[in-house]
């Protein structure tokens, strides 16, 4: 059985809640780098790509997701012609299937692991506020 996407209408001008979340991750990730915590580095990246995500379809849809399964935000990031134009929303799905990974397998999470995240979520980051108005 299929399971459904859980959705929910937002104001659309909460978006700059999400973008300073995805800062406040983004900022932390890049401290992590520079302190060698390749895991800190590795979930602050997941973490600020949803809430780039985030950012993007409550400023552009009025939506986000609310569900636990983060696929169902690539989705729904997929309406967002500059998603797919951009291959954005490849980039976002890469990023989320690394979190299991980085979370919950009993082995370290690499430096050239972060690294890799790192230049996607930089990437991705710079993507969502080059189309979202500055907070």
């Amino acid at each position: 059985m299929a399971k459904k996407k859980k959705i929910v209408n937002v104001e659309k001008n909460d978006y700059k809640i999400f973008l300073k979340k995805a800062k406040d991750f983004y900022e932390i990730m890049l401290k992590a780098r520079d302190t060698g915590n390749w895991t800190a580095v590795g979930l602050n990246a997941v973490h600020c790509a949803i809430s780039c995500s985030d950012a993007m379809l409550t400023f552009h849809l009025g939506i986000r997701s609310a569900g636990e399964d983060h696929m169902q935000a690539v989705d729904l990031l997929m309406r967002l012609p500059s998603a797919l134009e951009d291959g954005q929303a490849n980039a976002f799905k890469r990023i989320i299937a690394k979190k299991n990974l980085i979370a919950y397998e009993n082995r370290e999470f690499r430096q050239t692991e972060a690294m890799d995240i790192l230049k996607l979520t930089e990437r991705f980051y710079r993507w969502t506020t080059s189309k979202l108005p500055a907070l």
